[in-house]
């Protein structure tokens, strides 16, 4: 019997185990792959927030050596990845522990890459490029957005060229994910404003995807109604440990839909707006949610139909174009209730700029699943509306 392979769906996804207090079994899970000695990989910030004590505690009561690398800056870079590789190397570890936001769990990843393939991790930009399997991989969240810690993705800042880079394989994703909410009671506002709305447009992204399928779709719903409903109410009341579940659980599902669902322009600009400034990936995304909203409608207004009725949105009796104006109000709204009224000229991007930027959006591999095809110019027009 004939099959069309564009049907065709795979869907990934580490061990996950999600709840209170999970941090702390780190050293059983390290046991299941008889590592002898850990890399594990955190940024200072995570450091004083007490949450790598913990691992180091379950680390040391089970035996486990290990050796601290902190080396990691907000948008990890190329250098902190070979530096990272080299230490893993000298230190003779044989498995990677990651603890932080994106950044320490994706430099963890990076790290894996080059310990077990060699070269450089330059060499890996792509899809499917990685030849070796990376060491035993386990990640825990301390932020509720990135999903580095489900994805396939690997997402590093070439600071030389002023761009990041993709690297898209099931090779990096983790082996296990310890999810555990009460770490992200250290994130301050702003931060979780930036996780939460990035998390929101991986659902949405996931979801008109051209790479979308029913395991995927599922888990993007689901997402953007727990964080749609949860954010604002979470970031005023900080301490309500439910609040910051759901907004966790929001995270995972978004992560378990883009990474295997892919993404779109958003990200695409995004990835090539946070490599030219080295601003937080989630504000970069929040800038332009709307404006690519509003360039893809017409693409897949059926999805986007769903998209608006999930988020709450009565569309009885209306025609696209309003479903459209609404949608696009409703995410303004939601930018502003977490505190976004940021536009990219905030932050000196001119008209001048854009050419640039919009080369290298098209470069990323998020543009390749984005619903609507888009040309250079029309990157170059969304960038600009976003001024």
């Amino acid at each position: 019997m004939a099959y069309d392979i564009s049907q065709l769906r795979k869907f990934v996804t580490p061990e996950i185990i999600f709840g209170a207090g999970s941090r702390k079994t780190v050293a059983n899970y390290v046991n299941t792959f008889a590592a002898r000695k850990v890399l594990l990989v955190s940024d200072p910030g995570v450091v004083a927030a007490g949450w790598v004590a913990d691992v180091e505690h379950s680390l040391q009561q089970q035996g486990v050596d290990y050796v601290l690398y902190t080396g990691v800056s907000a948008n990890p870079r190329v250098e902190e990845v070979m530096q990272g590789a080299e230490l893993y190397r000298a230190s003779a570890c044989d498995a990677i522990v990651g603890i932080g936001g994106g950044s320490p769990m994706d430099c963890a990843k990076a790290i894996g890459i080059v310990a077990t393939n060699g070269g450089h991790i330059l060499d890996f930009e792509g899809v499917d490029t990685i030849r070796t399997p990376v060491p035993p991989v386990i990640l825990i969240p301390t932020t509720a957005g990135t999903s580095a810690d489900v994805s396939q993705f690997v997402i590093i800042s070439n600071q030389q060229d002023k761009v990041k880079f993709s690297i898209i394989s099931k090779a990096v994703v983790p082996d296990v994910a310890l999810i555990d909410p009460e770490v992200t009671a250290t994130m301050d506002p702003f931060l979780s404003a930036c996780t939460g709305v990035d998390a929101l447009v991986h659902a949405i992204e996931a979801f008109v995807s051209t790479g979308s399928g029913p395991m995927t779709d599922a888990h993007a719903l689901e997402a953007m109604r727990l964080i749609n409903g949860n954010l604002v109410e979470m970031i005023k009341q900080p301490d309500n440990i439910q609040l910051r579940e759901k907004i966790m659980l929001g995270s995972l599902q978004a992560g378990l839909a883009f990474s295997n669902a892919i993404l779109g322009a958003v990200h695409a600009m995004s990835h090539s707006l946070g490599g030219y400034l080295d601003l937080p990936h989630g504000l970069c995304n929040a800038i332009l949610m709307e404006h690519v909203v509003a360039f893809n409608y017409d693409a897949a207004p059926d999805r986007f139909k769903v998209i608006a009725q999930t988020l709450g949105i009565d569309i009885r009796g209306l025609s696209n174009q309003q479903v459209r104006q609404r949608l696009v109000q409703h995410l303004i709204d939601f930018k502003r209730a977490v505190g976004f009224e940021q536009t990219l000229g905030m932050h000196g991007i001119g008209i001048s700029d854009l050419p640039m930027l919009s080369v290298h959006a098209m470069d990323d591999p998020c543009i390749l699943t984005n619903p609507r095809e888009p040309s250079l110019r029309d990157v170059e027009v969304v960038y600009a509306e976003a001024l």
